[in-house]
């Protein structure tokens, strides 16, 4: 072996002892770059996780305001909705009533004195210097211009006295013998629209709007006996306080329509104006299958009336009287308009104050005291009996006192039992005056062409019920009312056919069955539809229930007597109805 071959293996030999140690420095530093380039990665990925963090917290905080924004506007639409501000209800009713009395024999004021003047036409065109045309029209004219008791007595006496009036009048009396009408099926249709509004915050409104018939007819007069003495005041014709409570025609009236402020001074007060819900009061509820009235409401033994006026209430809290209240209230009956010459009537104006110490679905008491001021002798109607009528002449004042409860005791076998007790108090302070058109009576004094001087009268009334729930929707009432000689009540508007039991100088007794149909509401909680049967019976003890003008007169005791009014000596109305409320 040469050298030179020496030299080549001994490179040979440290290059392949070396080659390891250089490999092994590449791959230590190889790990290194790797190692950087691992962590490079990492810090690349965390920032690569938080800008998806970022940009999916920003959708998701974008994506609730957009819901929330569109929720806000969908709240906004709701808010501004028919249904959010505006309320509306109302019912209709179909009634059929057998009616049927008996009469006793009286003299008819009216057909009297229009006999007369026939008599007197005739006698004048028969022969034009006949006096008894001129001794007619003088008595006339002459009685017209009588305004006070002092006016009448002088009258009486300037003619001659009564002996001298009876041989004026006397010839052409027309005398009514007793007889016992009747109405063997009178059907009516009644139907009510209700509307309410939110007005802004703590003002609200409401209205309804009624209408109620009989059928085939536009008029009253079904109800006032055309073409004879009417039965009572206040169904001989349609007024102001009874439009749409009493059958006339089909015409759509404004029942109700008034405007109330609540949260006045942030307390619970309220402040209301309008023509005010004063009619369907309670216990009257309770038979007309009603909700309770409420705080807008009013007794109905006292007054049952479409007032026009105000009311301004307070409910203090009071742990011992859950839902206590009071409110003061103020109406008018009659505008007198401008005052000028020969003008000297006055309004007709009502204050009341009611206090409700207590007012919950177990119990409900109220107490009540209204004054009738300037009471008139007739109101703005047109009938068939007296023509047209208007007040002529303020005959007084009237205070009205009453004292009531409604009760409901649960789980009374397997019903709910109600009951109900009202007294009542009126007492009458006239005047001197007394009305012309209907003969020289004053406010429950006089008869007709026989005044009598003012003094006060107190008359009292009391009304007593109940009613029964079966849990078959079956509901079955008694009630029972009773006024004494010279009660006096302010309620023509009452659903009563003959008149306003409440008003009633005698006993009434009253049966009725209410049937629910077994039906889901459709429109609201508050919808229904039943059937209604009842039986009525009047037992009058005196004359002139529900009119103030003219003393009583004791049923037993009328034998003939001139009288505006037909005397009923009994009365019965069996009536069913088909009910609807919505």
């Amino acid at each position: 072996m040469n050298q030179t071959f020496r030299k080549k293996l001994l490179v040979t030999l440290i290059a392949g002892l070396a080659l390891p140690m250089v490999a092994s420095a590449a791959d230590a530093d190889l790990l290194k770059k790797l190692e950087a380039l691992s962590r490079e990665i990492e810090t690349l990925r965390a920032q690569v996780k938080a800008s998806e963090d970022k940009v999916n917290n920003l959708a998701a905080k974008s994506e609730t305001v957009a819901v929330a924004d569109l929720k806000s506007k969908v709240q906004r639409l709701e808010d501004k909705s028919l249904s959010k501000w505006l309320s509306v209800g109302g019912d209709y009713q179909f009634r059929v009533d057998s009616l049927r009395g008996e009469t006793k024999t009286f003299t008819d004021v009216s057909a009297t004195f229009a006999n007369a003047q026939n008599a007197a036409w005739a006698a004048f065109i028969a022969d034009p210097t006949d006096p008894l045309l001129g001794q007619l029209m003088g008595f006339s004219q002459g009685m017209s211009g009588v305004k006070t008791y002092d006016q009448a007595q002088a009258f009486i006496a300037g003619v001659g006295g009564m002996a001298a009036i009876n041989g004026l009048i006397g010839p052409y009396a027309v005398s009514v013998p007793a007889y016992k009408p009747k109405n063997s099926a009178l059907y009516t249709n009644r139907f009510g629209l209700d509307l309410g509004a939110k007005v802004t915050q703590d003002v609200s409104f409401n209205a309804r709007l009624a209408m109620y018939k009989v059928f085939g007819s536009q008029s009253d007069a079904a109800l006032s006996n055309a073409g004879a003495a009417p039965f009572f005041a206040d169904r001989v014709g349609v007024f102001d306080g009874t439009v749409s409570h009493v059958p006339s025609d089909s015409r759509l009236n404004v029942d109700r329509v008034y405007a109330t402020w609540s949260n006045i001074a942030d307390q619970d007060m309220w402040f209301s104006v309008g023509r005010r819900p004063s009619t369907g009061g309670a216990p009257s509820n309770l038979r007309t299958n009603n909700s309770r009235p409420g705080k807008g409401g009013t007794p109905a033994l006292l007054v049952d009336y479409a007032f026009d006026g105000m009311t301004l209430g307070y409910a203090p809290e009071f742990d011992d009287l859950p839902g206590a209240y009071a409110k003061v209230c103020y109406g008018v009956g009659f505008d007198s308009g401008f005052t000028r010459s020969g003008n000297s009537i006055k309004d007709t104006t009502m204050l009341g104050v009611a206090v409700v110490p207590i007012d919950t679905a177990p119990l409900r008491v109220w107490l009540q005291w209204n004054r009738g001021m300037q009471i008139f002798d007739a109101p703005v109607m047109s009938n068939t009996y007296f023509g047209n009528t208007a007040p002529s002449i303020n005959l007084g004042d009237i205070d009205w006192f009453g004292i009531g409860a409604m009760s409901t005791f649960k789980d009374v076998g397997s019903g709910d039992l109600h009951v109900f007790a009202d007294w009542g108090l009126s007492r009458t302070k006239p005047n001197n005056n007394v009305s012309a058109q209907f003969g020289f009576q004053g406010l429950l004094t006089g008869a007709f062409f026989s005044p009598e001087a003012p003094s006060n009268k107190t008359g009292q009334a009391i009304a007593l019920g109940m009613r029964y729930d079966l849990p078959s929707k079956t509901k079955i009432g008694f009630e029972y009312n009773k006024g004494s000689k010279n009660w006096i009540t302010f309620a023509p508007a009452a659903d009563d056919m003959w008149t306003s039991k409440f008003g009633t100088r005698g006993d009434v007794y009253e049966l009725y069955v209410i049937q629910e149909l077994d039906r889901t509401p459709i429109s609201s909680y508050a919808s229904s539809a039943f059937f209604r049967f009842g039986a009525k019976y009047y037992d009058f003890k005196y004359t002139g229930s529900n009119n103030w003008v003219g003393a009583p007169v004791a049923i037993s005791s009328v034998n003939g007597q001139m009288m505006t009014t037909t005397p009923l000596k009994n009365a019965t109305d069996i009536y069913a109805t088909f009910e609807v409320k919505f």
